[in-house]
């Protein structure tokens, strides 16, 4: 009955999602870009820290960009990396677990691998200094790491006095989740704090003092899955300083269907909380949580929801007391798998724990909003000047608060999104587990937007900006680029972000990516594919397409800044074509041949992939779409002639469009070889072949200069212009060639109508007789064959004609 239900809920879950996702704005599932590893690589946008060892196994990273540095925690190893380059200049730490820590972990019944010193927490503690914790073969460690002054001379070393059990500070298991902040000097962290990750505990650590959440307290924290904390101030007081941290747990009793569910939560305490002088001593006495939600709105009232955070980023602004929290959340359902992207803003955040208190009678009633007194202070109130009451700390708060905050943990009122909604949603993610995400605020000419970098479980990051329309109250997401930043499939498992520097440092467990955020030129050299490709950093100046830059920002003048990220209209910003227009200034022309019944492929392939394909035959004056039947199939390589006929040649035009605007890329002429014609042609020559036997020799006196153009006679590639040709193949064939294959590229440029054979052959023989000099270099350095190997390989197969030509 559970099975049936749960396949019901999960359909029902999937119709709900499919509306919301159809009253969405249009968009392409296609990013408009997408770069393999080896392309970026090429194109000079990124650089890779592998490290010595077969794998990095990449734990945290830290940016430093006053010391221009950045700190990666690892296996047994703590790394220092140039900003400017991660994979020069870089530096090492050596914090292996000894011998004798590997065989006691082994000896807990441990494997190898996991016991090992995996560095887990990697917090800025002063200006000179980094505090560093690992797993230390189910021995947590800690230790200060110095790296100086920013300006002098670059220092990394472990301070062999600091190390110190790291129990409370770092978890045991490699694998346990763990999140930590370090502000004034208190290091905030989230973990399991035992052997057996039973204790799971929201801690604050100082040379003074320990605060934590209580022991085997399920209303505070029931089997939670740490994600992410933040220190974010209230107000001017610094003593009013709310320490958030994000997680997961399992539902409490008779709060959802049922107890297994999972649920993202939001939970706060006071920085300066020192706990309660009587009651709850050591223990945070401003713990709250509420519900984080991010749903879709489906018929009937229904919501569906994406329960399970899996990261989350906090994009600073100017104003340090209003950050806007970014939350990448997928589903729980075993039968369908979504993400979504939610967005929070902290008034929401601070009237939800500002709201009422959720209560019940028993574990076994649900929660409601509590309806009676409630004590002062605010249970979960700071003691500072701005909430006044005279106290110089919570150990002064009276008794009865204690009581009340410890059975009143949660609050009733969840934290809803920005616009009630997902501002990024993908279901179905083509098997692909979203896993981590990053957030740039760019400035743009109509506006700011939000640029998201969201990691897959394949290596692979997505570029996307989601824009807002308030007329209809849709959002419209923007599948930029998708960049393969590693070689191999890898989950991205941390993304940190430098708006200073402009760049992207992804890790992984085989090593520590660096990747520009744009790269404007790669988009196009004309107005039109800048403006198409709306991304917010890039314009077009008037010559090239280039980073924008606000007006006053090393530039003093709009002129020639043509941009559109919210329309893309580069009919409008560029004077381009309109969807019926027939000019075709600046398209590349190609001359291809085919044979009669055989298959014959006309390519072109967008830079974009986003653009509709539309390809068009021209007779003359008349032009006429081509509509795909059983012999005409348009693929997204092109247009494909399962069966050619003669009636098939024309000039054929490929054309693109774009959010309205039409780009032709080619015009292609299509000539059409009579079929008899050619196999009478290969089988004439053929028989000619077995007759002549060996071939003769060729005078070889003469230099190779370039091919004569098969087309006009000139010197240029004379490939480009034989059926099937792929640019830059070479002409000579394969066989060394004598008459009879002379008499075949003759009698076959004469069918094909090239007249200038003398040129040509000229040409030819020059390469064979290259190619005879290299077979006989090549032969001194074998063994001599014995007469009947050599009259066996005398009697080898006919020269065959060219590859290309019998695949035509």
């Amino acid at each position: 009955m559970c099975i049936r239900m749960e396949c019901v809920r999960s359909v029902f879950l999937m119709m709900c999602v499919f509306l919301w996702s159809s009253a969405h704005s249009a968009q392409s599932v296609y990013p408009r870009i997408r770069l393999s590893h080896k392309e970026l690589w090429e194109l000079n946008r990124t650089w890779v820290f592998q490290g010595p060892g077969p794998s990095l196994q990449t734990q945290t990273m830290m940016l430093d960009e006053a010391h221009e540095r950045l700190y990666v925690g690892a296996k047994n190893t703590l790394y220092s990396l140039s900003l400017e380059r991660v994979n020069h200049q870089h530096r090492e730490i050596d914090w292996a677990s000894s011998e004798s820590q590997v065989e006691d972990c082994m000896m807990k019944g441990k494997e190898k691998p996991e016991c090992a010193n995996y560095i887990k927490v990697l917090q800025q503690f002063n200006t000179t200094h980094l505090l560093a914790c690992g797993t230390g073969a189910f021995n947590p460690l800690c230790a200060t790491i110095r790296v100086g002054h920013a300006g002098q001379a670059r220092q990394f070393e472990l301070e062999e006095q600091s190390v110190e059990s790291g129990r409370g500070r770092c978890p045991y298991d490699y694998n346990s989740p763990v999140t930590s902040t370090l502000d004034r000097g208190e290091l905030y962290i989230g973990l399991y704090t035992d052997y057996w990750e039973n204790d799971a505990a929201l801690c604050r650590l100082n040379n003074q003092s320990y605060t934590r959440t209580e022991r085997d307290n399920r209303q505070q924290l029931n089997e939670p899955k740490f994600i992410g904390s933040v220190v974010i101030p209230d107000n001017d007081d610094r003593d009013d300083d709310k320490v958030y941290f994000f997680f997961t747990e399992r539902g409490m009793d008779a709060e959802g269907v049922n107890n297994k569910a999972v649920y993202t939560r939001v939970g706060r305490v006071c920085a300066n909380d020192q706990g309660g002088q009587r009651m709850l001593v050591n223990r945070w006495s401003s713990f709250l949580k509420t519900r984080l939600i991010c749903s879709v709105a489906g018929p009937n009232g229904i919501d569906t929801h994406f329960d399970e955070l899996e990261d989350v980023f906090v994009l600073k602004n100017k104003d340090e007391k209003n950050p806007e929290i970014f939350g990448l959340f997928s589903t729980t359902s075993a039968v369908f798998q979504g993400y979504a992207v939610c967005v929070y803003h902290m008034d929401v955040v601070r009237a939800a724990f500002n709201g009422q208190f959720a209560h019940r009678e028993r574990p076994e009633h649900h929660w409601t909003p509590y309806k009676g007194r409630v004590p002062y202070p605010r249970p979960g109130s700071c003691a500072s000047k701005v909430n006044g009451g005279g106290f110089s700390g919570s150990k002064e708060f009276p008794d009865e608060v204690m009581r009340f905050v410890r059975s009143h943990p949660v609050m009733s009122s969840p934290v809803l999104p920005l616009h009630k909604k997902p501002v990024l949603l993908q279901t179905e993610p083509g098997g692909r587990r979203l896993t981590q995400i990053a957030v740039d605020r760019v400035q743009a000419q109509d506006g700011h937007y939000h640029v998201l970098y969201i990691g897959r479980d394949d290596s692979v990051v997505l570029k996307v900006i989601s824009i807002y329309n308030k007329d209809t109250d849709t959002i419209e997401e923007v599948l930029l680029e998708e960049l393969q930043v590693f070689k191999v499939p890898v989950p991205i498992t941390e993304i940190i972000i430098s708006a200073k520097r402009q760049q992207l440092y992804v890790g992984s467990e085989v090593g520590v990516a660096q990747v520009r955020l744009h790269q404007c030129e790669l988009y196009g050299s004309e107005c039109a594919d800048c403006c198409l490709a709306r991304d917010p950093y890039c314009a077009w100046d008037g010559l090239t397409c280039s980073r924008y830059y606000p007006v006053g920002v090393y530039t003093k003048s709009r002129r020639f800044r043509r941009q559109d990220v919210r329309h893309g209209n580069a009919v409008q910003l560029c004077n381009g074509l309109q969807i019926d227009g027939e000019k075709y200034q600046g398209a590349e022309e190609r001359q291809v041949y085919g044979v009669e019944n055989n298959s014959t492929l006309l390519e072109c392939t967008p830079r974009s992939l986003q653009a509709r394909v539309l390809w068009y035959i021209q007779r003359g004056p008349d032009r006429e779409k081509v509509r795909g039947d059983e012999s005409v199939v348009i693929t997204t390589h092109g247009l494909l002639f399962l069966i050619l006929r003669i009636g098939d040649a024309g000039m054929y035009v490929c054309q693109t469009v774009e959010h309205g605007y039409v780009h032709t890329l080619l015009r292609i002429t299509l000539h059409v070889l009579g079929g008899e014609r050619v196999s009478a042609l290969i089988h004439r020559t053929g028989e000619e072949g077995e007759e002549e036997g060996e071939t003769t020799a060729t005078s070889c006196h003469l230099p190779i200069d370039s091919p004569p153009d098969l087309h006009t006679g000139s010197n240029s590639d004379p490939t480009s212009r034989l059926p099937g040709a792929l640019p830059g193949s070479s002409l000579a064939p394969a066989p060394a060639p004598g008459p009879t294959s002379r008499l075949w590229y003759k009698e076959f440029l004469q069918l094909i109508g090239y007249r200038d054979t003398q040129r040509l052959e000229e040409y030819c023989e020059r390469v064979w007789c290259s190619e005879k000099r290299r077979r006989k270099t090549k032969l001194r350095y074998t063994q001599p064959l014995g007469r009947g190997e050599r009259r066996a390989r005398g009697r080898g197969e006919p020269h065959r004609t060219p590859r290309h030509t019998m695949d035509t």
